[in-house]
């Protein structure tokens, strides 16, 4: 029999390990770093379409490649969902403890937030529906005019754009389609929401 020698019995080397505290603050830290590059491409955008923000992009201004953010983000959606997420952080906006009480404030903070965002609102609209639309801002207007004399034109238009809100196809889709209301049941309350806004503004609550 063969006797063993020392070199047979070494330790097999130790393997490199790759899930050490640092490798993993050095991935948050990317992780991070890509989400904030997303952040600012969104910033830059003029328009709430995110068509643009890709993974190509976010990589482009994150300064990795685009195998590093799939490693972080699957999809394009995983990326752009956790971007909103952290734009949902950085608005300061909590919707877990919402209260109805505070749903205005809420909603005013909300859009002041955004408005640092998509400066402008791109649309092409089909000529017929641009014309019709029109003519539906202008009956708005006047009609604003002949039931609050005594108020300046600023004021009026206010209270012509907040009725326009409820005129709009897509708040009476929302209501059917998300909300998942009866036709005939979200067209009664769009009905009570716009009574409620002229009760308010006959009685003196202006904007």
């Amino acid at each position: 029999m063969t006797a063993t020698t020392s070199i047979d019995k070494a330790p097999a080397p130790r393997k490199r390990r790759y899930n050490s505290p640092l490798r993993q603050q050095q991935s948050a830290d990317t992780r991070e770093k890509i989400i904030d590059a997303g952040v600012k491409l969104v910033q830059s955008f003029t328009t709430w379409d995110w068509t643009n923000l890709t993974a190509s992009a976010v990589s482009d201004s994150a300064g990795v490649s685009e195998r590093t953010v799939y490693r972080h983000f699957t999809t394009e959606r995983n990326l752009r969902d956790s971007v909103m997420q952290r734009l949902v952080a950085d608005s300061g906006i909590d919707l877990s403890t919402l209260r109805m009480e505070d749903f205005a404030s809420t909603t005013e903070h909300m859009f002041r937030f955004l408005s640092a965002f998509a400066t402008r609102v791109e649309s092409e609209k089909d000529p017929t529906f641009a014309t019709i639309d029109e003519e539906r801002r202008l009956a708005l207007r006047e009609s604003v005019a002949r039931s609050l004399k005594g108020t300046n034109e600023q004021q009026q238009t206010e209270v012509a754009a907040m009725l326009d809100l409820f005129w709009n196809p897509p708040y009476y889709e929302r209501l059917v389609a998300d909300w998942q209301l009866p036709p005939e049941r979200a067209s009664q309350l769009i009905g009570w929401m716009i009574g409620n806004l002229l009760e308010a503004v006959k009685g003196g609550k202006l904007p």
